[in-house]
């Protein structure tokens, strides 16, 4: 029986919302398989520093921080040439950066609409023109943090939903575009984390009731079906991965 498996130690990821929560675990993740990392924050400057610090103390210089707004389009290039110059090359963009609050009907701003959008798809389609040439030499790949109200709106959050639906696609015309040299897939997150902005636990219990699993994901769900998409699903492009414990099979 053959090994899939890509060795991954030297390769480089460029991810992007790194600092905290779902981003740091996949950092965390693909560092402990060998890779080098350019971890990219907008403003959790003290977050980032300390997750460089504890990476670079397992393996030095294995890690370098890109501090961006992604909503400055203009800028976006200068990011991907930055992470691939440092170790010269690029393997892994995992466009992870998202920013989530509700937008009820009625109340929506264009400033919010930009907002959304332009995090949340703008951003991952220009990092990944510009990556693309990079990605090519390496035949690398393409991760996108989706969610699964990509498919299944929530409710006061048209924006914010319909702009990770468009990731979805994305990820798909992508795939197209990019191929055959670069994989490109996404991951849907269901009850990983919460919004940091809270909610009662009352919401919560109700939702986690409604995932067939009746419990909470970890951000180490989303990290090891990255690590699966990256280093064992060499024919595998153009797909999403649910990590939701069963929470689509709900009404």
């Amino acid at each position: 029986m053959s090994d899939n498996r890509d060795d991954l130690s030297g390769k480089v990821a460029l991810i992007t919302g790194a600092a905290r929560r779902i981003g740091a675990a996949m950092a965390r993740t693909l560092h402990r398989e060998g890779m080098n990392l350019a971890l990219h924050y907008h403003t959790s400057d003290k977050a980032a520093r300390t997750l460089q610090t504890e990476l670079n103390a397992q393996r030095k210089d294995s890690v370098v921080l890109i501090q961006a707004d992604l909503l400055q389009t203009a800028k976006l290039a200068a990011i991907v040439k930055e992470a691939a110059a440092h170790w010269k090359r690029l393997d892994v963009l995992i466009n992870n950066a998202s920013t989530f609050y509700p937008t009820p009907i009625g109340t929506v701003t264009e400033s919010q609409w930009d907002n959304l959008i332009g995090t949340n798809l703008k951003a991952p389609f220009f990092l990944a023109q510009a990556a693309a040439r990079h990605l090519k030499q390496q035949r690398g790949c393409i991760i996108n943090i989706v969610d699964i109200h990509g498919e299944r709106p929530l409710k006061a959050h048209p924006v914010y939903s319909t702009a990770k639906a468009g990731l979805v696609m994305l990820s798909r015309t992508l795939a197209r575009e990019l191929g055959p040299e670069i994989r490109v897939n996404a991951v849907a997150p269901g009850a990983i984390m919460w919004p940091e902005n809270g909610i009662d636990d009352v919401t919560k219990k109700r939702i986690l009731s409604r995932t067939t699993l009746k419990r909470q994901g970890a951000p180490d769900d989303i990290a090891r079906a990255a690590l699966f998409l990256i280093r064992d699903a060499g024919y595998v492009s153009g797909q999403t991965i649910t990590v939701d414990g069963g929470r689509s099979l709900s009404d």
